[in-house]
């Protein structure tokens, strides 16, 4: 009964979600921001009488974004799109293709999943020209590659997975008044940024503000200091031994990430509030302190959406800004790693439209149409930067193009019981006194339970 009556959701959802006409965003032709050569490509393609199915994470206010970027395809090809997604995208995803009823198209966020569906055999693999595109054509192309591949049900790796909007973490935020009054320059090496730390304890101030709180979630936010630094230490092959567990979490590559993020989290020069503080203060709240009078603290690393609660009237580039989590000299081969995560879209049922529909996603006005609108980034080189709705986002979109390593989020990649479990709980031992190599070991123990 569970089962059907989810598939009635969607297809409610479904049918809710594909107007009969709409008129475009942006008219083609008349802002030069955008590549308008690629709608008249488009309108070569002849899909009339055809139906797309697209099933997505996107909902509310962020599935009013997506259906702005589907409509240009149905305008230009004459397709009939449904957009559809649920509450619970992740099981209802399974539901369908387990059912047989899979959409043409499913774009999700989660590279288990995509693991379990193309093991399954319920993938289509994108043709090899796709994946020499994207490593061509995306910043840290071949990262975004490898993410795409997956092992199908033989066990060979294909690629299945087209990336689509990607979210960046790799972010550290501050005030810029509060740099320019004490004439703080924003570091470009991970040295150069622990000597300001030290400058503004030197000069009576606290360098960062760090909350791990997030109810039944806490402990999260320190997960991607350990992630991002990972990065910064070892090569991006040990970073996926690490999250497979490979490599054990006690292992002493790992352990050094976790010292490293020990050395600023539980000492109490360093972070607001003191050690005390880092666990008891809600990740909401944390960045705050940039902006009181005197400041409470000058830095705070964390992802993109950060500003959403910053306080009301903050305006990004003026009140706000951010600086890329720097490289460290002594690992300068690792290039600029940057960590995030992102949608890959997927054929989960083959057909002329699911084709076309990946073709149209290679195009940059595909993304430009999302990006002059709010909340979208792409490692696309080829979209033009200029389409970005603000300055804020055109850099943010400059990191992920100028990056030589993308890897997802660590702990969304790992075992729920330990990416979602034991290492949320460990980095709440770590601040609390517990040492790197003891947290460390638990975690691993943790892991080894689930064998």
């Amino acid at each position: 009964m569970k089962k059907s009556l989810l598939l009635g959701v969607a297809f409610f959802v479904a049918a809710l979600s594909a107007p009969a006409s709409a008129e475009l965003k942006f008219a083609p032709g008349e802002d030069a921001r955008f590549d308008w050569a690629n709608y008249d490509e488009l309108k070569k393609v002849d899909l009339k009488g055809e139906t797309l199915s697209v099933f997505g994470p996107w909902r509310g206010p962020d599935e009013a974004l997506v259906q702005s970027v589907l409509e240009y395809f149905r305008e230009a090809t004459g397709a009939t799109v449904n957009y559809s997604s649920s509450e619970n995208y992740e099981q209802q995803i399974v539901i369908d293709t387990q059912a047989g009823s899979p959409p043409n198209i499913a774009i999700l966020p989660q590279p288990g999943l995509i693991q379990d569906l193309a093991s399954k055999g319920l993938l289509t693999p994108l043709d090899d020209a796709t994946a020499a595109y994207v490593r061509d054509n995306y910043g840290a192309g071949q990262s975004w590659v490898d993410l795409g591949t997956y092992a199908d049900k033989d066990g060979t790796k294909k690629f299945f997975a087209f990336p689509y909007k990607a979210d960046l973490k790799s972010l550290v935020w501050y005030s810029p008044e509060n740099f320019e009054e004490n004439d703080y320059k924003v570091p470009e090496t991970w040295e150069d940024m622990m000597k300001l730390s030290d400058q503004i304890i030197a000069d009576g101030g606290v360098p960062w503000c760090i909350g791990l709180g997030s109810g039944g979630a806490t402990g999260w936010p320190a997960t991607d200091w350990v992630e991002d630094i990972m990065l910064r230490t070892v090569k991006p092959e040990v970073y996926d031994q690490w999250t497979t567990n490979a490599i054990p979490f006690n292992d002493p590559q790992v352990v050094n990430a976790i010292d490293v993020f020990a050395k600023i989290a539980t000492n109490p020069k360093m972070v607001d509030g003191g050690t005390a503080a880092v666990a008891a203060t809600d990740f909401r709240d944390s960045p705050k302190g940039l902006f009181d009078v005197p400041p409470k603290c000058y830095m705070h690393r964390q992802a993109s959406f950060i500003p959403s609660f910053f306080p009301e009237g903050t305006k990004l580039g003026e009140d706000a800004d951010f600086f890329y989590l720097p490289p460290m000299t002594a690992h300068a081969d690792l290039g600029k790693p940057v960590l995030g995560g992102g949608t890959l879209a997927l054929i989960t049922k083959d057909s002329k439209a699911a084709r076309a529909f990946i073709e149209f996603l290679k195009m940059p006005l595909a993304h430009e149409i999302w990006m002059a609108q709010s909340g979208f980034l792409t490692p696309l080189k080829t979209a033009k930067p200029e389409a970005y709705a603000d300055d804020t986002l055109r850099r943010e979109g400059e990191v992920l193009v100028n990056a030589s390593t993308f890897r997802f989020d660590g702990s969304d990649l790992m075992p729920g019981k330990i990416g979602a479990g034991a290492f949320w709980t460990g980095m709440i031992d770590l601040v609390g006194g517990k040492s790197p190599e003891d947290v460390a070991t638990d975690i691993q123990k943790a892991w080894d339970g689930l064998k």
